[in-house]
């Protein structure tokens, strides 16, 4: 979702706020002010009412977010309302760190574990290790408790410098210890991994994109540079968006100077176009953005820039559709409101955003189940264009708007048809889980392991995938693994290296043989 931030100091109660969202939010022209106090003035008597005389106790903060809710869904399928605690960890995904113990964990037979502790973090300089269960944070018990996530994020997060006593017991040396872990600032990357495919050709997997993403982008760009890159892959597979502007800023390092990067257009008609400058490092060299019909918003706006500037090739499959920009509205209780307030256009004129009906969200946000039931996901053949949405690059090539960027090497989805849900398994939590449960099993074997031998021991183990298959039945899933062994290997090998070495080795692994990047590799 691409977002701008705005900070409003909003000093009135909950029923004000709403008020607020209805009336100045929208910025209705003057000559409306008194009908629209009206209606503010009905729905604070009401909400009064209920508070004064309402046969029950009732929380009015919640008849307030159902009467938000039920405002937004009525607009667009993007401008929605964010509750407190999950505007918290969005703002700290956004911003691109926090301060805590830096671990990654999970509840595990309701206890918290590392999977890993993340790398030069606090946790793994004081002794932390992954496989470690967490029982106290200080005094406060965390196993044998239904506690929720935002919970356990409290008891570990803190101010910068202070300190937090955990009581851990570590499984593979059966003994429980005291460690005292210094909370530090802990970076969130958005830019997941950046390396050598081959002697000239880089890579770079972005996530989404947050604060941190253009530097992260920009200290990648420059070290492969360095190390002779002559070709650069962006991968904006699953990267559901983010700032428009840090997209902007990738661009810029891409594009010649004045070339038009995005515009975007208000209800109002004004139009503000964003062009390219003088600083860009990679102006010269051959460009492959990869995307998939995950990749959404920013992402969207990147290889739209791509694209119809000519340069650079899409590889993958249609990319989402969103083309609408959202600003923020913070509120006193910590909750916001994203609402949309322009539409963004590609170089060559083009919306990108995909059809929709006000209040069907649900439909819309399920978009893809029609995708693979008309078979676009395999064939290109199948993607929809409409012929009233041709527009041209500057080079004079064909391209469509209205439902999303086309891209111009088509790649078909690796798992088999008919098994698309494997797919989002095999991104899903359920392969971290299913490695850390065997890992877990006996960490010692894999202990002082290199790299290479590690995938000579994973390279001869038959049973893997079997035993994945037996792991996602018992969680109710009754998928046949048969038709994907390699691909499922693949993604299973990879999880193991993350868990074992890092991120640079799952890579290693996962795009050995990644489809996209043997389309571009011919």
């Amino acid at each position: 979702m691409t977002t701008k931030k705005i900070y409003l100091p909003i000093l009135l109660t909950s029923c004000i706020a709403l008020g607020i969202i209805i009336g100045g939010m929208l910025n209705f022209p003057q000559r409306k002010i008194s009908k629209e106090n009206a209606h503010k003035i009905k729905l604070e008597r009401l909400i009064d009412f209920i508070n004064n005389e309402y046969v029950d106790d009732i929380n009015s903060d919640s008849i307030v977010d159902l009467t938000v809710n039920s405002i937004l869904a009525n607009l667009d399928p993007h401008s929605v309302y964010i509750p407190p605690t999950e505007q918290i960890a969005e703002k700290e995904i956004m911003k691109g760190d926090f301060v805590g113990v830096g671990v990654n964990f999970f509840m595990y037979k309701d206890t918290v574990t590392v999977v890993k502790p993340l790398e030069n973090g606090p946790a793994e300089k004081a002794g932390i290790k992954a496989g470690d269960r967490i029982l106290y944070a200080d005094k406060s018990k965390l196993f044998g408790r239904k506690l929720p996530t935002d919970s356990l994020y409290r008891k570990l997060k803190g101010e910068e410098g202070s300190s937090v006593l955990l009581t851990i017991y570590r499984k593979s040396a059966n003994k429980k210890m005291k460690v005292a872990v210094v909370r530090d600032v802990v970076p969130i990357k958005s830019v997941d991994v950046y390396l050598m495919l081959n002697k000239t050709l880089g890579y770079i997997k972005i996530n989404r994109f947050a604060e941190n993403t253009y530097d992260e982008f920009f200290k990648g760009l420059q070290a492969l540079k360095k190390q002779g890159m002559t070709t650069l892959v962006i991968d904006l597979r699953e990267n559901g968006g983010g700032y428009l502007e840090k997209a902007v800023e990738v661009a810029d390092e891409l594009l010649k100077n004045k070339d038009l990067i995005v515009f975007t257009k208000n209800r109002k008609g004004t139009i503000r176009k964003t062009f390219a400058t003088e600083k860009g490092i990679f102006e010269t060299g051959r460009v492959y953005v990869l995307i998939d019909e995950n990749s959404a918003s920013a992402s969207e706006i990147l290889a739209g820039a791509i694209q119809d500037n000519d340069r650079g090739t899409i590889v993958g499959r249609r990319s989402f559709g969103k083309g609408l920009v959202q600003r923020e509205i913070d509120f006193d209780d910590g909750s916001a409101v994203r609402l949309t307030t322009s539409r963004y256009y590609t170089p060559s004129g083009r919306s990108i955003q995909k059809p929709y009906i006000k209040g069907e969200g649900e439909k819309y946000s399920h978009e893809f189940e029609t995708r693979f039931e008309s078979g676009e996901l395999y064939t290109k053949d199948k993607i929809k264009v409409a012929d009233s949405l041709k527009f041209k690059t500057k080079k004079g090539r064909i391209v469509y708007g209205g439902g999303g960027i086309v891209p111009d090497v088509f790649v078909p989805l690796e798992v088999k048809k008919g098994e698309e849900s494997l797919a989002y398994i095999l991104n899903s939590g359920l392969v971290s889980h299913f490695i850390f449960e065997e890992l877990d099993k006996n960490r010692n074997l894999f202990k002082g392991i290199t790299f290479q031998a590690f995938l000579d021991k994973i390279a001869t183990d038959d049973k893997i995938v079997s035993k994945f298959e037996a792991y996602l039945k018992d969680s109710g899933l009754e998928i046949k693994l048969s038709n994907n062994t390699n691909l499922v290997k693949k993604y299973l090998s990879a999880e193991y290296a993350r868990q074992l070495f890092g991120e640079n080795q799952y890579f290693e692994i996962l795009l050995k043989d990644d489809a996209m990047l043997n389309a571009i590799r011919k």
